[in-house]
């Protein structure tokens, strides 16, 4: 019976230890009640930002104010003569605090002076030189692209009062009033910005406007004719407006409670093992074998992640991987662990993500390799390229390389 009792003990302790080996494995694995230590560290980089979704980052607006034109004879009138009221329309976006697009309409009416009667209102301006009175209706639709030099060479500030946008743009300016026209307009404009709150800005528009010289139905032998307008509006934000600084998180799982009452137990089977030895001993039975007990340690999964477009590893990232190297040489050297890169597959290509996913996973192991001295052996590199998010539906996380036992 005594003899019964001992094995009985002795399978207990195996079946414990393997036990223990499972669980540790299964502790890895799942992630639901396992602790997260994330540290954040935000770029100081004041050119740096997050890029934002599509969608985000879209303004609309309207101004109203006064028009110059010039065509033929307009310098033969008095500038007074020639100012019009006008007004404007736009709908853009802005792709990163420094560039932007907008599709822009303005109009809607010209005043200047004609001698073959075109557009002519019938009334005299100066009849020693055959002058007409000329009024015609127009719009000119076009798109422009805007380059807020305010943020490009000062960097990004949300709350900044005032920024100035140059902005080129081609467009399409016609009229419907006989002699129709249509032609290809070139406009070039300062876009200025006064922050009132941190959805709505004023505008002031300044853009010059060229088309052919025959637009207005008259040709005198200029190579261009054009006009001048000025313009304070409104400008609504939509939401998402603002920029986000650029971040680095590193996430490490902590399974330090579950796993260190593991050990308790499995402290307290190597007491029970060592007198289970010395009755073994007592009983003097040659038959039975020594009992091994090893201790089986496998590090906990390690999360890196990255700035977008970027695959260099951060010094705080690097004393992340010294500890997990530490407690990979300590552990049993059979264990394998995984090193697979991501990338975020809302923004770039296939091809851009698939290349930084693998630069991401290959840096993580050559610090550990060569900087910690990890046997390569080991170590299983391995890229998804992008993919959804992962971990609280935040994109950064995804820009990541995650370090997992096999």
């Amino acid at each position: 019976m005594k003899f019964d009792h001992l094995k009985y003990h002795r399978m207990k302790i195996l079946v414990l230890c393997l036990g223990l080996t499972f669980v540790l494995s299964g502790a890895v694995a799942q992630t639901k009640n396992v602790a997260a230590d994330s540290t954040v560290e935000v770029s100081t980089d004041k050119h740096q930002v997050v890029t934002n979704r599509f969608v985000d980052n879209w303004f609309v607006g309207a101004g109203v104010g006064m028009q110059y034109f010039y065509g033929d004879h307009n310098r033969q009138m008095n500038f007074g003569d020639r100012l019009v009221p006008a007004f404007e329309l736009h709908l853009g976006k802005w792709f990163t605090p420094g560039i932007g697009a907008r599709l822009a309409l303005n109009g809607i009416q010209n005043k200047g002076a004609t001698q073959n009667g075109s557009h002519s209102t019938g009334v005299i301006y100066d009849a020693s030189q055959g002058l007409y009175n000329q009024e015609f209706k127009y719009l000119n639709v076009h798109a422009d692209v805007l380059f807020n030099f305010t943020n490009l060479f000062n960097g990004y500030k949300p709350d900044r009062f005032y920024e100035a946008s140059p902005y080129v743009g081609i467009g399409y300016m016609f009229t419907w009033e006989e002699p129709v026209s249509n032609e290809v307009s070139a406009n070039l404009g300062l876009f200025n910005k006064f922050r009132l709150n941190d959805s709505w800005d004023l505008s002031l528009d300044l853009r010059g406007s060229l088309v052919h010289d025959r637009f207005d139905g008259e040709e005198g032998g200029r190579k261009d004719e054009g006009m001048l307008t000025a313009a304070v509006g409104i400008v609504y934000k939509f939401n998402k407006r603002n920029w986000d600084k650029e971040t680095t998180t590193t996430i490490r799982y902590d399974n330090s409670e579950e796993i260190n009452a593991l050990r308790d137990r499995v402290n307290q089977l190597a007491q029970s093992n060592d007198d289970l030895r010395r009755q073994l001993a007592n009983a003097k039975d040659t038959t039975m074998t020594d009992l091994v007990l090893e201790r089986n340690m496998i590090a906990a999964p390690v999360l890196v992640t990255f700035p977008i477009n970027k695959s260099t590893v951060s010094n705080e990232a690097r004393v992340n991987l010294g500890f997990l190297a530490k407690v990979i040489k300590e552990a049993n050297p059979d264990i394998r662990y995984q090193i697979v890169g991501y990338a975020d597959a809302g923004t770039g290509s296939t091809a851009t993500n698939q290349r930084l996913s693998r630069e991401r996973a290959e840096a993580i192991y050559n610090v550990l390799v060569r900087e910690f001295n990890v046997n390569a052996s080991q170590l299983v590199v391995d890229y998804k390229g992008g993919v959804a998010n992962m971990f609280y539906n935040d994109p950064r996380l995804s820009r990541a390389v995650i370090t997992i036992a096999q």
